[in-house]
């Protein structure tokens, strides 16, 4: 699986370059399924997020509005109630994956409740384009301050990446997600993290890890207590 794991989607067009890409093809020739399941386990977002996401009304975070061959929505909390002929097919299909955020604890959970995650290893050409949450979930861990859902399994998420993400770093609207705020973040968990702003994004491509950016972003890393940043593609 090819990965762009954003903080607030396709904001600009570097980050648009590299899903193009990923896809090997125009957006207008890609066919797409949206999954707003992390949305409905963070406080501050819910079904009218969620509504506002699958119909591409996100200018700040944009995503599915991109004009797309075709989209559908798939709906995590259902698929545990279908046999996986009803869905699974449709998945390896389809091009792409957007994911949009909300809490990411949560979105794990549903992940492997409906054997989304047990598929992921095989969908080898299929892009996960993440938001926030969305981008997270595919990391080991995302720290205890960013769970709101309280799983089982604590603040462990999917592994596919071996690196965490704290998003929306200066965001103004998110007065907490500032860089010293990474930092300390960063200190409590055991591998190497990025904090990144909603014009940054990390394309992951056959193991090649890129960070692709129009704004700031910073790498920590445990091991040397050293750090790498940037504020332009790299």
């Amino acid at each position: 699986m090819r990965l762009l794991l954003t903080s607030a989607g396709i904001k600009n067009a570097s980050i648009q370059g590299a899903l193009v890409e990923l896809l090997g093809k125009p957006i207008a020739e890609s066919d797409a399924l949206c999954i707003p399941t992390a949305l409905y386990g963070h406080p501050m977002a819910g079904p009218r997020q969620a509504w506002r996401f699958i119909s591409g009304q996100e200018p700040r975070s944009p995503m599915v509005g991109l004009g797309w061959k075709s989209l559908g929505v798939l709906e995590l909390t259902a698929l545990p109630s279908l046999g996986e002929e009803r869905w699974v097919p449709m998945v390896r299909e389809t091009d792409v994956l957007l994911v949009d955020g909300g809490d990411a604890a949560y979105l794990c959970h549903w992940m492997r409740a409906s054997g989304l995650a047990d598929l992921l290893p095989s969908l080898g050409q299929t892009v996960w384009v993440g938001v926030s949450a969305g981008s997270m979930v595919m990391t080991p861990r995302i720290g205890a301050d960013f769970v709101n859902w309280h799983s089982p399994a604590g603040d462990r998420t999917l592994g596919v990446v071996d690196f965490s993400i704290f998003p929306h770093v200066e965001n103004p609207d998110l007065r907490t997600n500032t860089m010293a705020a990474a930092k300390r973040w960063a200190a409590g968990l055991s591998g190497p993290a990025y904090a990144i702003d909603d014009e940054t994004a990390i394309k992951v491509d056959d193991g090649t890890v890129e960070v692709v950016s129009e704004g700031n972003w910073k790498l920590f890393s445990p091991k040397s207590q050293a750090s790498k940043s940037g504020s332009k593609t790299t």
